[in-house]
């Protein structure tokens, strides 16, 4: 599996939100050279992440976006299904109308196990989480336990 631009580029964003709260609103501009993503696209993502509450926007010369609810409150399960609608690691992830095979497949009970385990951990992954990481291997010396 691999999650779309766009979700990647909104949970940079929301992190970025989260780190500079306390300057909060920041303009797009801004947002862009903080994560280098380009201005339009900021734009772009900032619509959907206004949709679901995630974010607040204030127009005007001193406007710009702000993380609209706790760190906590925001996981990568619920960015990912804002952003791309869900996660599926196969058809059958999505349900039986996607697999003409769905009531003999062998295969279908992993698959849809694997996707639930997925999203259990992607739901168990807060922006305050992430706001702890830091430096490069940080996460995973937290969900192993080894670095590498």
């Amino acid at each position: 599996m691999r999650i779309s631009t766009t979700t990647h580029y909104a949970s940079r964003l929301l992190l970025d939100l989260a780190l500079n709260a306390d300057v909060a609103p920041i303009p797009a501009s801004r947002l862009a050279a903080n994560t280098g993503i380009p201005v339009k696209f900021v734009e772009k993502i900032v619509r959907p992440l206004k949709a679901a509450g995630f974010v607040k926007s204030v127009r005007g010369a001193m406007g710009g976006h702000y993380l609209n609810c706790p760190p906590d409150d925001i996981t990568l399960g619920s960015v990912v299904r804002l952003m791309d609608g869900g996660i599926r690691l196969s058809q059958c992830s999505a349900g039986d109308a996607h697999c003409a095979k769905c009531n003999d497949c062998r295969t279908r009970d992993v698959w849809r196990g694997v996707t639930e385990k997925l999203e259990q951990e992607l739901d168990s992954i807060t922006l305050a989480d992430m706001l702890g990481s830091h430096r490069p291997g940080c996460w995973r010396v937290a969900m192993t336990g080894t670095e590498g």
